[in-house]
C-alpha cells in the first residue's frame, strides 16, 4: 500500500502472460470481488489497442493523460450508496493485487470517455462505469505532465492525523500513540488514494478502542459529482479496504457493520458510512 503510486506513463513492453493470467484468475474467483456487505461489482479486463497479445485491442479515450497503457481494468456497478462504497473496496483490492505483480495502475474516475468503455461492456439498466485503471509497466522517467498532475491534485501532500482521525468524538484528535495497535491501519487509510486527493474520510475511534467508525465528509459542490454519481463514496470504500488489509496483515481480527453510533457531527456535510468492530 505504501509503495503504490499513480502511474500515467507506461513502457511499451507487453504485459507478461503470467501477470495477465494471475489477474484473470483473481477476477474469476467471486470471493475476491465481494465487498464488506456481500456486493459484487462487475470488473473486466480490456486490452488497449497496442497492448493486445491476441484478439482485438481497443483504443479507448482517457483524454491524453495516459500514455502507452497496455490494458485496462474497467468496473461497473449500480449507482447506489452501498454499491459505490463496495466498489471502492473491491477495486482497491484488485489494484493492490496488480501492484504486487509489478504493474503500474492509476485510479481514473473523471478523465475518460465512458461511452468508449460502455460499448465494450454489457451494462445492466441502472449500472454505471464509475472508475477504470490502466495497466502496464511504469516508465522509469515520468513525463512533466505526470509530475504536474501529482502537484495539481496534491498527491504527495496528505492531511495530518489531527485532520482525519478523532478520539471518541469529533473535534478531539486521535494520536498514533492513543490508537495503539490500530495506528498502522489508520496510517494506511491516511496515505490512501482518493478523488482529487480530497481525503474525505473522517474516522472516530470508540472510547473502548474496539470500534472505528467511518464517515464521509462531503466536499460541497464537488465537481466529481457532476458525473451523475457520488464519487466520494468510492473513496470511503478505498479507505475501508486499506484499513482491513492492514488489520489482516497485523493479525487484528474484526468485521464490518453498518450501525450509526449517533456521534454528534461537527459539520452538516458529515455522513456515517460503516464501522469496523474488533473481534
Amino acid at each position: 500500500m505504501e509503495k503504490r503510486k499513480s502511474v500515467r506513463t507506461y513502457e511499451v513492453t507487453p504485459i507478461a502472460p503470467a501477470a495477465h493470467a494471475s489477474i484473470m484468475e483473481y477476477l474469476a474467483a467471486e470471493e475476491n470481488l465481494r465487498g464488506p456487505f456481500g456486493g459484487v461489482p462487475g470488473i473486466e479486463w480490456i486490452w488497449a489497442k497496442n497492448g493486445a497479445g491476441e484478439g482485438k485491442g481497443m483504443k479507448l479515450g482517457a483524454y491524453g493523460i495516459i500514455v502507452n497503457p497496455q490494458a485496462y481494468l474497467v468496473g461497473s456497478v449500480r449507482n447506489e450508496k452501498l454499491a459505490l462504497l463496495e466498489f471502492g473496496y473491491t477495486f482497491q483490492k484488485l489494484i493492490l493485487h496488480a501492484t504486487g505483480l509489478g504493474l503500474g495502475t492509476c485510479w481514473i474516475g473523471g478523465t475518460f470517455n465512458r461511452k468508449s468503455f460502455a460499448r465494450e461492456l454489457e451494462l445492466a439498466e441502472g449500472e454505471i462505469i464509475p472508475c477504470i485503471t490502466p495497466l502496464g509497466y511504469a516508465r522509469e522517467k515520468q513525463r512533466l505532465l505526470d509530475t504536474t498532475m501529482r502537484y495539481v491534485v496534491k498527491a504527495d501532500n496528505k492531511k495530518p492525523w489531527k485532520d482525519l482521525f478523532c478520539d471518541s468524538r469529533f473535534g478531539q484528535p486521535l494520536s498514533p500513540e492513543a490508537a495503539g495497535e490500530l495506528a498502522v491501519p489508520l496510517e494506511m487509510v491516511r496515505i490512501g488514494p482518493s478523488a482529487s486527493n480530497k481525503q474525505p474520510w473522517r474516522l472516530v475511534m470508540s472510547p473502548d478502542r474496539r470500534q472505528v467508525h467511518f464517515y464521509l465528509l462531503h466536499t460541497p459542490n464537488y465537481s466529481g459529482n457532476k458525473l451523475g454519481f457520488q464519487m466520494q463514496r468510492i473513496d470511503i470504500g478505498i479507505a475501508a479496504c486499506n484499513f482491513e488489509l492492514a488489520c489482516r496483515e497485523l493479525g487484528i481480527a474484526g468485521a464490518w457493520t453498518m450501525n450509526d453510533p449517533g456521534i454528534e457531527a461537527d459539520s452538516p456535510h458529515l455522513e456515517y458510512m460503516l464501522s469496523y468492530t474488533l473481534s
